[in-house]
């Protein structure tokens, strides 16, 4: 496959039987996250390498499960999307809060 965007259907080779998929997200070149049914859990996410996948143009039977799966997850959040905080919370160059201000009696 040349370029792998979200909602591709793929067929994800697992070494037996090709699953039927649709990719989820792609956090990095050699990684992306495909909705898949398992036999024993059902529908679930797995993380796979790319060159593992191939293109599948018709909808198969689980592709209303696996939409459903990805419609109630919540979209991946990557490093540039989250604007460099690096888990610093609260006001930046404080580390207390205000004191009591007097009335200037």
């Amino acid at each position: 496959m040349d370029a792998i965007t979200p909602g591709d259907l793929v067929n994800v080779d697992t070494g037996g039987t090709p699953l039927d998929g649709i990719v989820f997200d792609t956090p990095s070149a050699t990684k992306v996250v495909v909705a898949v049914v398992d036999r024993k859990k059902g529908p679930s996410f797995r993380t796979v390498n790319p060159a593992t996948l191939g293109e599948r143009t018709e909808e198969g039977p689980h592709d209303r499960a696996l939409r459903a799966l990805m419609n109630r997850t919540p979209l991946p959040v990557h490093g540039a999307a989250r604007g460099g905080a690096g888990g610093v919370r609260g006001r930046s160059g404080h580390t207390r809060a205000a004191m009591h201000r007097t009335t200037g009696k």
